[in-house]
């Protein structure tokens, strides 16, 4: 298998093989990621392949930083796509409708302290967020970006993140609460 800066520097070069190992390495990733942010599977499938062009005419811009550095830059990169369409389905329709996957939340140490509380109730409660709130927690939580990442690609200060962050959290505590005291966890 062929490292990812080796990989990126044949893209460059526009070989066809390059393009396609690097589509097979890390689509199934970046259309999870679309997924969260796109109004249904087609659309997210759509602009999953939009950033694979997008990310294969600017190969020329990335910069190796290290190991993840190819992936964290095509799922910036993704994750502006997603925001663009999002953006222009909002003016279109002046409607907030983002999707969430909770299939692709990754494990962590504290979902082991999360009671047991069905997955789609845990989406329902995200979804519920305000707006900022619950675009910051998924880029943050699920995207795993930094709230630098975050704040260059919303437009937002990197402490208006965490403040972002601090407080969906809190909202999420209390739903948390709040459904573990009607449904007796």
């Amino acid at each position: 298998m062929t490292d990812d800066l080796t990989l990126a520097q044949k893209c460059a070069r526009r070989d066809a093989s390059a393009g396609e190992e690097l589509y097979r390495r890390y689509s199934s990733r970046l259309l999870a990621i679309c997924r969260r942010y796109c109004k249904d599977k087609q659309s997210a499938e759509d602009t999953m392949h939009d950033a694979f062009v997008k990310i294969l005419e600017n190969i020329r811009k990335y910069r190796y930083t290290g190991e993840g550095s190819l992936y964290s830059w095509m799922a910036r990169l993704t994750i502006n796509l997603c925001f663009d369409s999002i953006a222009k389905r909002r003016r279109l329709r002046n409607n907030e409708d983002d999707n969430f996957d909770t299939s692709t939340i990754p494990d962590t140490d504290e979902q082991e302290d999360m009671p047991d509380i069905p997955p789609e109730v845990i989406k329902n409660m995200i979804d519920q967020l305000p707006p900022m709130y619950g675009t910051v927690f998924k880029m943050y939580v699920i995207d795993e970006l930094s709230h630098a990442e975050i704040g260059k690609i919303l437009g937002i200060k990197e402490k208006s993140s965490s403040a972002n962050l601090a407080r969906a959290r809190m909202i999420l505590n209390d739903k948390i609460r709040e459904y573990q005291k009607k449904n007796l966890i």
